[in-house]
């Protein structure tokens, strides 16, 4: 049983995930306003929070980048906003999911349980994956590159490990986006580069100078140690 807290203002909207999430089995908390969210994300402990973008009293992305500097639970942005640079912005401020309304409840709990799988520590507590001077410690959910920790969000973090866990081999798109991101391949998904991109930019290389994370054009992605 976990603990949600819905941020959406539509009352509407929010009646009706309220009962969904509810009928799910999860503990849910519903408020309308980015001040009320950030109370409740600062006062109680929370396993996942689902957030309008359009809230009345502010933007939805700079809620989200506030309530990362209270918060580290897990954030499904569920929004209207479809377009790409809302999508980006929104993921660069924290978010760990995005979905486009309108959706289907089956759909909001598959990205829900796909969410929570990922966040809920089931890696062997000793385990440590190591790929050239690059040290991925799955049960502590942090990296190293030689000497130095590496500051990851929580995706950049799932995406590093999947990969690091199968070093030298060509992960595809469909792959990468069903097993780190937990919802079907539907086309060019820009959200995995985009989080490459940022990976990337943390291990120190480049798109046309890689070392570890390498891309394969039409295919996916490897990572391996710098030969």
């Amino acid at each position: 049983m976990s603990k949600v807290l819905v941020v959406e203002d539509d009352p509407v909207v929010q009646a009706a995930l309220v009962h969904a999430l509810t009928d799910l089995g999860h503990v849910v908390q519903a408020v309308g306003t980015a001040v009320a969210a950030l109370r409740e994300a600062g006062t109680n402990e929370l396993d996942l929070v689902i957030l309008d973008l359009g809230l009345p009293d502010l933007d939805g992305v700079a809620a989200l980048r506030m309530l990362r500097g209270v918060s580290n639970v897990p954030v499904i942005v569920a929004t209207a906003r479809g377009a790409e640079n809302s999508v980006v912005s929104t993921l660069n401020a924290g978010a760990d999911d995005y979905i486009v309304k309108p959706f289907s409840s089956e759909h909001l709990a598959a990205r829900i349980n796909a969410l929570l799988r990922r966040t809920g520590g089931s890696a062997a507590p000793s385990e440590v994956v190591v790929v050239g001077d690059l040290s991925v410690d799955l049960a502590q959910r942090s990296a190293t590159l030689g000497d130095c920790p590496l500051a990851l969000s929580r995706r950049e973090f799932d995406l590093l490990a999947y990969l690091a866990q199968r070093p030298g081999r060509v992960i595809s798109r469909r792959e990468l986006i069903q097993a780190v991101w937990g919802h079907p391949y539907v086309g060019d998904d820009k959200t995995i580069d985009v989080h490459a991109s940022w990976l990337r930019r943390k291990l120190g290389e480049t798109a046309a100078h890689p070392r570890y994370l390498h891309t394969v054009r039409g295919v996916g992605f490897k990572l391996a140690a710098p030969e």
